[in-house]
């Protein structure tokens, strides 16, 4: 469900593009089915969020999921790049490496050393977070707040 309306919601710019497209000018009643359209959408972003929030509350991470052999060959590349790091040529460590899978002789220790900026062993949290919180304080919130309450009288 929250797939789909979301992918709704994704639309509406497209709906609405329609609604007006070959609009005379000085000819504004059709702009009325674009309420029809874009009201209803304020509900639906608002069950996505409700859904989403509640989906998020019942993940539940298993930090085990790699130690199952289903999942060995995700370190083929970790493997490549070991192998072409310790002087071996990358063409060579590619084919040795798809031949040891072919053969089902292909064994990973299962760590990973990654260093780039956004890796596994780098993700940059505190960086993503920084950005984040610069986004939202860009956001206007106390102004809304205030016409809000104005607006209601409270």
């Amino acid at each position: 469900m929250t797939r789909a309306k979301c992918n709704k919601i994704q639309a509406l710019p497209q709906q609405v593009m329609l609604i007006m497209n070959n609009l005379p000018s000085g000819y504004f009643r059709d702009l009325q089915i674009i309420k029809e359209v874009f009201l209803p959408a304020f509900e639906e972003l608002k069950d996505c969020l409700q859904m989403a929030t509640y989906i998020m509350d019942k993940i539940k991470i298993n930090d085990r999921i790699l130690d199952d052999d289903r999942y060995l060959y995700i370190f083929s590349v970790e493997e490549v790049n070991r192998l072409a790091t310790e002087g071996m040529p990358f063409r060579d460590a590619y084919k040795k490496v798809g031949l040891d899978i072919e053969a089902g002789k292909f064994t990973h220790d299962k760590q990973v050393h990654h260093t780039h900026a956004g890796s596994i062993g780098n993700l940059c949290n505190d960086r993503i977070s920084a950005l984040m919180d610069e986004v939202v304080a860009g956001f206007n919130f106390e102004g809304m707040e205030l016409a809000e309450k104005a607006l209601l009288g409270r």
